[in-house]
């Protein structure tokens, strides 16, 4: 398969019989800027795993884009004067610009506020109404005398019933994750003006969730088996809590408006309309879209989210769905990840604490390190931390001593010694060199483990595997002691050394998913076509290395692939994304009074 860049082309759609992948992450909110938590939490993990999937020869199809309706736009709006509409204009573009430098390979990148979105929204709800899986109740809901409107959730900020935490919006607190309504805020005030609102009725319709669950159970039962482990908690913790009706309406002007009589002053909730983003964005791409969204005979679908945002893909949308009876591609797999907090804290844009999208590609530090150092970091299991420290240490002890140095030794010797110069050498009876031979049984052992791992989704294994390819690349090195063997025995240095220009090219391989620019230097370096495939048959090539690359081929011009980060760069970085001088002095007031 060649090398994927996107663009403009045929539109891909599922191959009768093959293997189609649909890949969505979860679509990024339009009212800020990505931070390294995000990116890592959703569509850089997307990534990984549609690069690995395209490496493997499947037909896939990756789709994102930004969640542009909702009370966070609305508020988002009014802190910069401007509309809704202009806001989704501006930060849809940055996310855009940022992806585009993470090397994020989008299918197709969206957004929500399409006509598109508002037409496939309303047809789900409508069948929803058919079928008798909507009520109508009346809710307390907050109202600002002031503003003289009904308060959506993320109108709202208050203390936190359960935690006490005092900024906890009105829809979830930050905190401690609990799901929030407004009412159960202590001390509510409205975000606009800050005064105390009141409670008033309203009414609202809600999804009949506790009369869908026998669906989503028989559902469930069939595909949970490939969840992840988080998935899985969270989701059987909101069933054994027991399903509650859910509003799917909002007092709001910025989102899909309601197709009723008695509910068009009100739009749907975002967390009812923003899933179904999925497929109306894949409308945009292709007219087409129900041949992968309506096709589960053909079509598995794998989605990527951080931990908050589980229930609502593996209850309230599949709720959705199966209410409609009609035949959707559900959700198969679902990958989550946990949070990723920045050295002693958590990200803040307001506050300056942390890297954010834009960030990382200021600081000069090539795009590969920072993919490479969120993956190896990845918070598969549990929160993660990332510190400059550990960025350093993993770009200097792994990046260099252990990857960039084991390539680099290979090229070099190979291009400079006059014996080679830059022709790799035959190597006849390597399958018979104990070294090698031993060397070969020990890389297929790690490409078999670091395949199982990449189909199961545990990515962090997989990247893992794949550099233990290199440390054992490092290791034959020294053990054959190639330097000496050119003098005393050309024959074994020739079976080294197409051993191992072999195991260069199949780090690009494995790596590609993970850093794919690393991967296009070393295949300039090798001189070889930006191609790489993960095929069965090259998986069972890549346990004999000395048979990937052939005899005769002149390879490239070696030159090191990674830059050390010095102490100094990392305490300039440190004290740049740490915020101002003020909020440090806040922090360590707060942690000495802790």
């Amino acid at each position: 398969m060649a090398y994927y860049s996107s663009g403009d082309g045929p539109k891909k759609l599922p191959i009768p019989g093959g293997r189609n992948v649909l890949i969505t992450s979860a679509l990024p909110y339009v009212n800020n800027v990505p931070h390294l938590g995000n990116i890592i939490g959703c569509v850089l993990s997307a990534d990984v795993f549609a690069r690995y999937c395209r490496l493997r020869g499947h037909n896939v199809l990756y789709i994102c884009g930004t969640d542009e309706y909702g009370t966070a736009t609305e508020t988002k709006a009014l802190e910069e004067n401007c509309t809704p509409k202009e806001i989704c204009d501006k930060y849809h573009a940055i996310h855009k610009e940022v992806y585009d430098w993470f090397d994020i390979s989008f299918d197709h990148f969206g957004r929500t506020s399409t006509p598109q979105q508002t037409e496939v929204c309303q047809a789900i709800f409508k069948k929803l109404l058919d079928n008798n899986w909507l009520s109508e109740n009346t809710m307390q809901q907050l109202y600002c005398d002031v503003c003289q409107k009904f308060l959506a959730d993320r109108l709202v900020d208050g203390t936190c019933p359960d935690c006490s935490y005092n900024s906890a919006r009105g829809d979830q607190c930050e905190k401690c994750s609990k799901l929030l309504n407004p009412t159960e805020l202590v001390d509510p005030k409205c975000k606009v003006c800050r005064n105390s609102p009141h409670i008033r009725d309203t009414n609202h319709l809600f999804l009949e969730l506790p009369l869908l669950k026998d669906k989503l159970e028989k559902y469930k039962s069939t595909v949970e088996g490939s969840w992840s482990e988080n998935a899985k908690k969270e989701t059987n913790g909101w069933l054994k809590e027991g399903l509650r009706q859910r509003c799917i309406t909002r007092d709001l002007k910025w989102g899909v408006p309601v197709p009723h009589e008695r509910f068009k002053d009100k739009v749907f909730y975002v967390w009812f309309d923003a899933p179904i983003g999925y497929i109306s964005i894949t409308s945009c791409y292709t007219p087409e879209w129900e041949k992968w969204w309506k096709n589960p005979k053909d079509v598995e679908l794998y989605q990527f989210m951080g931990k908050d945002n589980v229930p609502f893909h593996t209850i309230m949308f599949p709720s959705t769905l199966l209410g409609t009876d009609e035949n959707w591609t559900l959700l198969k797999t679902i990958s989550v990840t946990d949070y990723l907090n920045y050295e002693n804290g958590k990200f803040s844009k307001s506050k300056g604490v942390g890297v954010f999208g834009n960030d990382a590609k200021e600081t000069n530090i090539p795009v590969e390190v920072w993919r490479y150092y969120l993956l190896a970091n990845r918070p598969e299991t549990k929160d993660t931390l990332f510190t400059w420290a550990d960025l350093q240490t993993k770009i200097n002890n792994k990046l260099i001593s252990k990857l960039g140095n084991f390539i680099n030794r290979v090229l070099r010797f190979i291009a400079r010694d006059p014996g080679y110069n830059s022709i790799v050498p035959d190597a006849p009876g390597a399958d018979a060199h104990p070294l090698t031979e031993t060397l070969g049984y020990k890389i297929g052992t790690k490409v078999d483990e670091y395949m199982e791992a990449m189909d199961k989704v545990k990515l962090k294994q997989g990247l893992k595997a794949a550099m233990k390819i290199s440390r054992y690349g490092n290791v034959y090195l020294q053990e054959t002691k190639f330097w000496n063997l050119y003098r005393e025995d050309l024959p074994s240095c020739s079976i080294v050394m197409k051993t191992s220009v072999g195991i260069v090219y199949l780090l690009a391989c494995l790596l590609e998913p993970f850093m794919p620019s690393f991967s296009v230097k070393v295949l300039q370096q090798l001189n070889l076509p930006l191609q790489l495939s993960l095929s069965d048959e090259d998986v069972i090539k890549a346990k004999k290395p000395w048979e990937l690359i052939p005899a005769g081929h002149r390879i490239g011009t070696p030159e090191p692939l990674f830059t050390e980060l010095k102490t100094e760069q990392v305490e300039f970085f440190r004290e740049k994304y740490a915020g101002n001088q003020a909020d440090r002095a806040d922090r360590a007031v707060r942690a000495e009074a802790e």
